[in-house]
């Protein structure tokens, strides 16, 4: 296996463990609190510093590898450390006037991640924030030191910083509730500073040596705001549409917001291990064929990569509509998580899912502009993407109430979708759009049958084997590996070209 492979392969493993492990520390929260009036407000407060940094974080990643690279190759590994020096002291000193301005109006910046909140619980979750602000320093450093080790080919130890922060929220949620609400906040800080402390001994190992130096004039910084911007707005859509949903959440009485985050987190669970697995593969080579000036090459590569994001990403709609119940009551319900918080969740979840297809195409064709050096165009995509998507929940959550905002979220993800194809295609021309359309229609046809099956195996194994734990793990993974295979021999009966090329990149893997 060539280095590349493994490397990536190292990346899936780790970042599939991790999440695994987030996913463990979502249930003992859901067991330990609940949805009620506590978890709303830890949500709330945790997701202030997470969505103002993880958009900028996402763009940090982007932008900051040309300009590194450019840097290391003329003028040699010293100057390019400087230049992630100078950035690190730069962003310390921003976020710290963020941190000054976000203690100043704190109640001003929860009423925009949550208008819903008042008296006690808004109270609360003002407390909560002033403490968490302070994670935004590290958040911001964890960015700079993840990229740069990466850039210095180690991948293992960013891969591994979720390990200690999960560690460490479990077992402040654990203590918390025999001690003090406070002590989950706390943890949670702690946890956030570990991530950048556990990278520390990496990054000196690369020869790395800290200064205080800060030079805001540096025309390297001043090159990298200008590509972090256009990027920033154009991929940091799905934050903004979870800081929208959230905030409308928090109208419609306690327990909502958790729902929704617990919805989000499942969501993403499914989104970092198959879409972004799935890129990382097959990106490498839109990328190539765009720098080599191929443009034939070019459009068979984006072709491929959204048939294959197709291929896979339909059934799981499909799975996760029919059996969204079962796996939101065997992940969370236990403890004060109940079984209308399941429901709840489940329901957000259905609709959630469905726009988890929108968004993966999204991201390979942004990948395909920011391919062509064109970070203009995704920008003003999502800019009226997240336009569409404000509107549609002011005007569906009035009449659907809370599933109203996932919906909206769905409708509007769509519809950026269908922008962000319009321009590709008069950028770029035809990419064999009948062959797109024909495997959507094949995979949907497969999965749909895969759903038909699916939900009748679940239903009899039910009958069978009750309603205990372990016979729901039992039931409900028979229930998905029944589906999976039918699903599989569908694709292949219905010959849908991209299997061949999946089945070649296992088969690479195992060799």
């Amino acid at each position: 296996m060539s280095k590349i492979a493994k490397t990536t392969l190292l990346v899936m493993v780790l970042t599939i463990f991790s999440k695994f492990l987030g996913l463990f520390r979502e249930q003992v929260l859901a067991a330990t609190y609940g949805m009620g009036m506590q978890t709303d407000v830890y949500v709330t407060a945790m997701k202030i510093p997470t969505i103002l940094f993880s958009a900028i974080g996402g763009a940090i990643a982007t932008s900051l590898v040309p300009v590194y690279s450019k840097i290391k190759e003329s003028k040699g590994k010293e100057e390019s450390q400087k230049f992630i020096n100078n950035l690190v002291n730069i962003v310390i000193v921003i976020t710290l006037f963020i941190i000054l301005l976000g203690n100043i109006f704190t109640e001003e910046l929860v009423k925009i991640f949550a208008i819903g909140f008042e008296g006690q619980k808004l109270a609360l979750t003002v407390k909560f924030v002033k403490i968490i602000l302070w994670a935004l320093i590290f958040i911001g450093m964890n960015n700079i030191v993840t990229t740069y080790l990466q850039l210095n080919d180690n991948f293992k130890t960013p891969g591994l910083i979720g390990i200690p922060y999960n560690v460490i929220i479990i077992a402040s949620i654990i203590i918390s509730k025999g001690t003090n609400f406070y002590v989950l906040i706390i943890g949670s800080l702690i946890a956030l500073i570990s991530q950048v402390l556990f990278q520390l001994p990496a990054v000196k190992r690369t020869g790395f040596k800290y200064n205080l130096k800060v030079d805001f004039k540096d025309e390297n910084v001043k090159y990298l705001i200008i590509l972090i911007l256009p990027v920033l707005i154009g991929g940091g859509v799905e934050q903004v549409n979870t800081l929208i949903d959230g905030t409308l959440a928090s109208t419609f009485g306690e327990g909502v917001v958790t729902s929704f985050n617990y919805a989000n987190r499942l969501y993403g669970f499914v989104s970092s291990i198959f879409v972004v697995s799935i890129l990382s593969v097959v990106y490498p080579i839109m990328a190539k064929t765009s720098a080599a000036e191929d443009t034939k090459a070019f459009k068979i590569s984006i072709k491929k990569t959204l048939n294959i994001i197709l291929m896979f990403i339909i059934p799981i709609c499909v799975g996760t509509l029919v059996l969204s119940g079962p796996i939101v009551k065997l992940l969370f319900e236990r403890g004060k998580f109940n079984e209308s918080d399941t429901i709840m969740t489940a329901n957000i979840l259905m609709v959630y899912i469905i726009s988890i297809l929108a968004f993966s195409l999204r991201n390979v064709i942004s990948r395909a502009f920011y391919s062509l050096h064109d970070t203009k165009t995704p920008m003003i995509n999502g800019a009226i993407a997240i336009v569409f998507n404000i509107v549609l929940n002011i005007v569906l959550s009035k009449y659907m109430g809370y599933l109203g905002l996932a919906i909206a979220t769905t409708i509007a993800a769509y519809i950026g979708l269908v922008i962000f194809l319009v321009t590709l295609r008069k950028r770029i021309g035809s990419f064999d759009g009948k062959s797109i359309l024909a495997t959507a229609i094949k995979s949907i046809i497969s999965a749909a049958i895969m759903g038909i099956v699916t939900s009748i195996c679940y239903n009899q194994l039910a009958n069978v084997l009750g309603v205990g734990l372990i016979s729901q793990v039992i039931h409900l993974g028979l229930s998905i590996l029944v589906g999976v295979v039918v699903y599989a021999m569908s694709i292949f009966i219905l010959k849908v070209e991209e299997t061949q090329i999946v089945l070649d990149i296992i088969k690479k893997k195992i060799k």
